[in-house]
């Protein structure tokens, strides 16, 4: 005989796909649900539990849990803007941005960005949203000389169209993934629990001569933003 937290597991997963409950719809609270499958709260939290883990629903800080929305999709080929992979699958992306400093490079900046240490660098905090879903906390730094004719708005909105418009060709670009834990500050900007596991993404992107424009360094949410790769 099946524990009652898998057949309530079994019911709501049911009633999601028959479109009872819509993509990005919430739940009833913990309390409503239990008392509608005559469960205790436990038993009801150990089926929701299980859902949130299987990617199904997603918990959001201080609001409450929902179906989770189709995950947004990149293809780990090339270099392409987050605006444009959001709004390839459809949806409708923004942003928020959290500060604009000019800072003279770090060392790290330095060696990734190939700059000397008397350049300056543009850096950038950013929440990176996906029909207002909060998916990608960025943190970007791109060398002063590439950008100083550029209005700031151009910089923030919509950077890879503006490097374009102004004769700049985007070529390769180099990425590290790796799992790690979020801390209080990035799961409050992300609207998620301390210590949900999210994914850390290094990227470096390139001009075609070779040069390097951007270091980026983003934590997306791991149950909200895949990445696949594609072979030729």
């Amino acid at each position: 005989m099946l524990p009652a937290y898998v057949k309530i597991h079994d019911a709501i997963k049911k009633d999601i796909e028959q479109g009872v409950w819509s993509i990005g719809s919430r739940l009833p609270s913990e309390r409503d649900l239990a008392e509608q499958f005559a469960v205790s709260r436990m038993t009801l939290r150990q089926a929701i539990t299980l859902l949130v883990e299987e990617g199904i629903l997603e918990r959001r800080v201080g609001s409450g849990t929902y179906v989770a929305s189709h995950r947004v999709q990149e293809k780990m080929r090339g270099t392409t803007s987050f605006t444009e992979i959001v709004r390839s699958q459809g949806r409708n992306p923004s942003s928020k941005l959290i500060s604009y400093q000019r800072q003279l490079a770090s060392d790290t900046e330095i060696k990734e960005l190939i700059l000397e240490k008397t350049d300056y660098v543009i850096r950038m905090e950013r929440i990176r949203y996906a029909d207002n879903i909060p998916l990608v906390y960025e943190l970007a730094s791109i060398p002063e000389k590439f950008i100083k004719k550029m209005k700031r708005t151009d910089i923030t909105e919509h950077f890879f169209q503006t490097l374009t418009t102004n004769g700049y060709e985007i070529g390769k670009s180099q990425q590290t993934i790796y799992a790690k834990i979020a801390s209080d500050r990035v799961a409050s900007y992300l609207e998620i629990t301390k210590g949900h596991a999210i994914l850390a993404l290094t990227q470096i992107s390139y001009f075609t001569d070779g040069r390097p424009f951007e270091y980026v360094r983003s934590q997306y949410v791991g149950d909200r933003f895949e990445f696949y790769l594609e072979n030729n």
